[in-house]
């Protein structure tokens, strides 16, 4: 009870630098791998054929670890460019090493990551022929360039997968450090097979962690393998505190990390995996501020681990996150202020999150219909008409101030107000996304999220059965008879704003605004666009838009009846003269007076509302 009123007063200000759930994606490929991908997509592997070659070329080991692996895994359910590739060029390292990688992610595709005791002995027969058939493969990725560390990164995974004697794997070892003494991902990949639930022990794992940080160079990524041992020792082993470890090793491994993640940037694609791993350790310890912190840095770059770990990977780091958030809010006193982020942005320096990812609902009502609707939500919206006259187009008004721009929920508040102000509706709202480019909606109605979708061109193509039942949704919730228009368009992840703007017009919605998707605030400048927001956040909004230069939006005017206006000059004098007769009264409830006074206090409100809601001139 005591920290509840805590969690309402601060929560919202400590989402500031916080990117909505809809913007965060899980393990996001970088500009030049995200190309790479969304050409695969299409069939051409020329641009994939020439990263890798960069990364060869320039030695880059780290790099194109990371560019081979999330090929690899694109090519795992769309291999048709990768045996293109093959197909032209068999002796090439970089397209052999894929298929080297790919062998393996195949393999384990069929295990799957379960326990060994809950896989049964068909998957375990193909687990092993699989990996059987990969032994060429990758002896052909080493001979095709035998100064490349890459290739025997896959090789330690193929040892422990094959379950490898220790003079096997300590000879790939060898080899892997032979030639980049100081390489992550062949370290990771060691680490994984002395852990103690493959071949190794919970010593041994630290052990080798804390020895190849100890020799790194400052800023080195070897300086988090010691809080990858924790998270597999504290969350995947599930050890308790009282274990054969000292805890303050692990105490250790998370210091270690700190100092490591300040070598980096906020937002730094390089290291969101490291801190990934360190909110949650930073969770587990209480220290909930510090984790805040790292969610912060983390930006919308989550990645798949350590929350695979737990569950669902991009869900459990949203509730973390949430937590975490709600954490620091109950644990801030009342009347105090909570720790500010390391680095609020201003407008002109905003996260790249903030101004890719942007929101606009398209709402099958009229405009005054939806305005009255939205009144009693918390987040100020802009509101303008339709093309064709009866749909309304809303998006977020944006606080100029950044500090004022928190929201109580980080899911798109967007999403959020469309569920406030559809509830006990029979219109319903489409939510439309820009995130990069990647375009998406959820279909709102009663204040449910009845459908989502996602169009990303460097993702494999959609499930048949899940955008069928998507499109089933849109098109009950529309009226459309013929669905396969619809399953067409969702299917492809191709040009992605021609897709979302062909679903626009086949659910005979008006046109987009050419502003939408090159600005947060695509309705700024409409011809009618109006602000609907409490009477605070109004004056508060105007005044920041003032002082910036900015000119402020309409404000939202109502025409009330006339019965209206009656009704309540009848009420108000009635109430008052009730409150005053009850005050001056010898009733020592008090309760028929307090009730008259809070009538009374009720009306005069609403008429206050409507005057300043009525239009002028």
């Amino acid at each position: 009870m005591i920290t509840y009123p805590r969690m309402l007063r601060h929560a919202s200000t400590l989402s500031v630098g916080l990117p909505p759930d809809e913007a965060v994606v899980l393990d996001a490929p970088d500009a030049p791998l995200r190309a790479a991908l969304t050409a695969a997509a299409g069939g051409d592997h020329e641009p994939a054929r020439e990263l890798l070659a960069a990364t060869r070329l320039g030695m880059q080991w780290e790099r194109r670890n990371t560019y081979v692996s999330a090929l690899a895994e694109f090519a795992l359910h769309n291999p048709g460019w990768l045996d293109a590739w093959l197909s032209a060029a068999p002796e090439d390292p970089d397209a052999v090493l894929v298929k080297a990688d790919l062998c393996i992610h195949q393999a384990w595709e069929i295990r799957s990551g379960a326990r060994a005791e809950h896989v049964s002995e068909d998957r375990f027969r193909g687990f092993f022929a699989l990996l059987e058939d990969a032994v060429p493969v990758i002896g052909a990725a080493v001979e095709l360039n035998p100064v490349d560390p890459v290739p025997w990164r896959v090789a330690l995974t193929h040892a422990r997968g094959s379950q490898a004697p220790r003079e096997v794997f300590d000879g790939y070892w060898q080899e892997a450090t032979a030639r980049s003494s100081h390489h992550f991902g062949c370290h990771a990949s060691a680490l994984q097979y002395l852990c103690e639930k493959w071949f190794g022990s919970h010593e041994e794992m630290f052990a080798f962690a804390e020895q190849a940080a100890d020799q790194a160079l400052p800023g080195s990524l070897l300086h988090a393998l010691p809080l990858l041992a924790a998270v597999e020792y504290a969350v995947v082993a599930s050890a308790v505190e009282d274990g054969p470890l000292d805890p303050a090793r692990i105490d250790a491994a998370v210091e270690r990390a700190l100092d490591l993640v300040a070598h980096y940037e906020a937002g730094d694609e390089e290291i969101a995996a490291v801190r990934n791993h360190l909110a949650l350790m930073l969770a587990r310890a209480g220290r909930w501020a510090d984790a805040l912190e790292q969610f912060r840095a983390v930006g919308v770059h989550a990645t798949e681990f350590p929350w695979a770990y737990l569950g669902d990977a991009r869900e459990q780091f949203l509730d973390f996150r949430t937590g975490v958030r709600i954490q620091v809010a109950m644990n801030t006193p009342l009347f105090g202020r909570p720790p500010r982020p390391v680095a609020l942005p201003d407008r002109a320096g905003a996260p790249a999150w903030e101004s890719e990812h942007c929101s606009l609902a398209v709402v099958s009502a009229t405009l005054d219909t939806v305005a009255d609707a939205t009144s009693a939500n918390s987040t100020p919206l802009r509101l303008a008409t339709g093309a064709n006259g009866w749909h309304t187009l809303v998006e977020v008004a944006l606080d100029p101030d950044p500090a004022r721009r928190g929201s109580l929920m980080t899911r798109d508040r967007l999403v959020s107000a469309a569920g406030v102000f559809t509830t006990r509706e029979r219109w319903t709202a489409l939510v439309l996304h820009r995130s990069g480019d990647r375009r998406g909606f959820t279909l709102v109605h009663n204040g449910d999220r009845l459908a989502e979708h996602q169009w990303d061109p460097a993702a494999p193509v959609p499930d048949l059965q899940a955008t069928t039942a998507t499109a089933e949704a849109l098109a009950r919730a529309y009226g459309i008879d013929d669905v396969r228009p619809l399953i067409a368009l969702l299917r492809g992840n191709d040009d992605a704003p021609r897709r979302q703007a062909e679903l626009v017009a086949a659910l005979r919605m008006p046109p987009l605004p050419e502003t939408f998707g090159t600005r947060a605030e695509a309705l700024t400048g409409l011809p009618g666009a109006r602000i609907v927001a409490r009477r605070k956040a109004a004056v508060n909004w105007k005044k920041e838009a003032g002082t910036s230069g900015a000119a402020p939006d309409a404000a939202y005017t109502r025409r009330r009846p006339v019965r209206w206006w009656v009704l309540r000059l009848l009420m108000l004098p009635f109430f008052t003269a009730l409150a005053v007769w009850g005050w001056q009264a010898d009733d020592v409830l008090f309760i028929k007076p307090l009730l008259a006074t809070v009538a009374a206090f009720a009306v005069g409100s609403e008429l206050v509302e409507g005057l300043r809601q009525r239009p002028r001139g």
